[in-house]
C-alpha cells in the first residue's frame, strides 16, 4: 500500500506538470500507454500470490481510474481555456470607433486645372492637348521667338537634343491647332511645361493653360472681357486686377495681368516680392507673323492669346506661400484639399 501511495504522488506530480493539450497527450501516453506506467504495474501482478493479486489488482485499477478521470478533467479544462482565448482574440468591441480606411485626395494642381477648364468651357472654349517633348520649331520659331532670344538659352530651356526640347509653354499646341484648321478657333491647352528655374515661386516642372481665340473682328477688349470673367469666377467678384503693358514675341500689343496678392492682402510679402501684386498670366493680340507662319491671313482675321500658371493660381487660391509644397508629396499637405 505504501508503494501504491508513492505511485499516486508520482502520478499527481505528472498531472500537475500538464499545461497544454500537447503535454497532456505526452503524459497520457507515459502513464496509460501500451508501454506506460500502468502496463508495467499490471505485468507485475502475475508474480504475486493469489491473495496479493486481489488486493494489488484492486488498488491498481482504482489508481488507473483515478488517473483517467484526472486526465479527462484536465483535458476539459485545457479545451475550455483554449476556446476562451480564441473567443477573446476574435472578439470585437462594437462600442469602439471604427478604423476609417485611407482614401485618396485630388491633388490641388489637378483640382485647379479642372476649375480652369470648367470656366473656359462655359465660355465656349475647347480643350486641346499636345506633346510635352516638342520640336524647336513649334516651341520657338513658329511663335516668332528668334534664335537669339534668351528663352532659348541652355540655362532656361531643357534640350533633349538639337532641335528637340521639353516644351517651355503650351503655346506650341496653338500652332499645331491653327495648322490643322481654319478660323474660327477658340481653344485652351492645359499641361505640364519645363524650365530651368527653382525657388519659392518657380519649379523646373509646372503647369500652364494657354488660350487662343481667332476670328474676324477679335479685339483687345474681347481679351480683357474674357480674362476679367475668368479671374472673377476663379477668385471672386471683389478681387482687384490690373492689365499691365508688357512684351511677348508672339503677341502685339501685349499685357500681363496681375491680381492683388491674397497672401498679404496687397501689403507686400516675399511671394509678391513686396509689390502687393502677383502676375498670374501673360496675354496679348496674336502677332501677325504668327498668323503668317500657320497660313492665316492677318488682314482677314485677328485673335488673342493668353497663358497662365496653374501653380500661381493655386497658391493664391489656397494661401500657399511656397510653390515647392505641391511636389513634396507630403500627405499632411495634400490631405488638406
Amino acid at each position: 500500500m505504501n508503494e501504491i501511495e508513492e505511485l499516486r504522488l508520482k502520478i499527481d506530480g505528472k498531472l500537475v506538470s500538464i499545461n497544454s493539450l500537447e503535454s497532456l497527450t505526452s503524459v497520457k501516453a507515459e502513464l496509460l500507454g501500451r508501454k506506460g506506467l500502468f502496463a508495467n504495474l499490471i505485468d507485475r501482478i502475475k508474480l504475486l500470490s493469489k491473495e496479493e493479486k486481489k488486493i494489488y489488482g484492486q488498488s491498481i485499477n482504482a489508481l488507473k481510474v483515478y488517473t483517467e478521470n484526472r486526465l479527462n478533467e484536465i483535458k476539459i479544462g485545457l479545451e475550455q481555456k483554449q476556446k476562451e482565448m480564441a473567443d477573446k482574440a476574435s472578439w470585437i468591441d462594437i462600442t469602439l470607433p471604427g478604423k476609417a480606411p485611407l482614401v485618396g485626395k485630388i491633388h490641388p494642381i489637378t483640382k485647379v486645372i479642372s476649375e480652369i477648364i470648367e470656366i473656359f468651357v462655359s465660355l465656349g472654349f475647347s480643350v486641346v492637348e499636345g506633346p510635352e517633348i516638342e520640336l524647336d520649331y513649334y516651341n520657338f520659331e513658329a511663335l516668332n521667338i528668334p534664335s537669339d532670344h534668351p528663352a532659348r538659352d541652355l540655362q532656361d530651356t531643357f534640350y533633349i537634343k538639337e532641335g528637340v526640347v521639353l516644351r517651355t509653354h503650351t503655346s506650341p499646341v496653338e500652332i499645331r491647332v491653327m495648322e490643322s484648321q481654319l478660323p474660327p478657333v477658340r481653344i485652351i491647352s492645359p499641361g505640364a511645361v519645363y524650365r530651368c528655374d527653382n525657388d519659392i515661386s518657380h519649379t523646373p516642372m509646372f503647369h500652364q493653360v494657354e488660350g487662343l481665340m481667332v476670328d474676324k473682328g477679335i479685339r483687345f477688349s474681347d481679351l480683357k472681357g474674357i480674362l476679367t470673367i475668368f479671374i472673377h469666377e476663379m477668385f471672386g467678384e471683389d478681387i482687384a486686377l490690373r492689365f499691365r503693358p508688357s512684351y511677348f514675341p508672339f503677341t502685339e500689343p501685349s499685357a500681363e495681368v496681375d491680381i492683388c496678392c491674397v497672401i498679404c492682402g496687397g501689403k507686400g510679402c516675399r511671394v509678391c516680392k513686396d509689390t502687393g501684386w502677383l502676375e498670374i498670366l501673360g496675354s496679348g493680340m496674336t502677332n501677325p507673323q504668327v498668323f503668317r507662319n500657320v497660313g492665316y491671313d492677318p488682314e482677314e482675321v485677328t485673335g488673342f492669346a493668353f497663358g497662365l500658371g496653374v501653380e500661381r493660381i493655386a497658391m493664391l487660391k489656397y494661401g500657399i506661400d511656397d510653390i515647392r509644397q505641391f511636389y513634396y508629396n507630403d500627405l499632411r499637405f495634400i490631405s488638406q484639399f
